[in-house]
């Protein structure tokens, strides 16, 4: 009967032949979280200022229907209240639209922006990555095809 060859020696030579670049990691985790930082920081300040903006046209439209509550002396000016409210609310909410728009667009360019900067700083990250480890690994196999030479 055939005895198994045991290859754990071999496969603990071979893994200990690719050194693993932690560096290359750690760079690669420092530039996920300073993208992360960065969007966290768009998104924080986007939804600040659509929270401010959303605040302001609430007030707006409660002074401007606080006018239209107001008791009056003849029947049509109660329309007349109407249709100016309706009116002002219709300006109002395409000026506040309109700077909602504004907020929006702002953060898809500043995203763009975060985005195409992270991929030119990941795709630099790994060809330096890469032309290292081709060295350490060219290296590696000149050891090891000398080593098998020599016995």
């Amino acid at each position: 009967m055939a005895a198994t060859q045991d290859f754990t020696a071999v496969f603990k030579d071979m893994m200990g032949s690719f050194p693993v670049d932690t560096k290359s990691m750690e760079g690669a985790f420092k530039t996920q979280t300073t993208l992360a930082e960065k969007m966290s920081a768009v998104s924080i300040d986007a939804a600040g200022k659509s929270t401010d903006l959303a605040a302001k046209w609430t007030q707006d439209t409660l002074s401007k229907m606080a006018a239209m509550t107001k008791a009056k002396t003849e029947p049509a000016d109660y329309a007349k209240s109407m249709t100016d409210f309706a009116s002002a609310f219709a300006e109002s909410a395409a000026e506040h639209m309109a700077a909602f728009a504004e907020i929006a667009k702002k953060v898809q360019t500043e995203t763009l922006e975060l985005m195409m900067a992270a991929g030119k700083d990941m795709s630099e990250d790994m060809t330096a990555a890469a032309k290292k480890a081709t060295t350490e690994v060219t290296a590696a196999a000149k050891k090891a095809t000398s080593a098998a030479a020599a016995k």
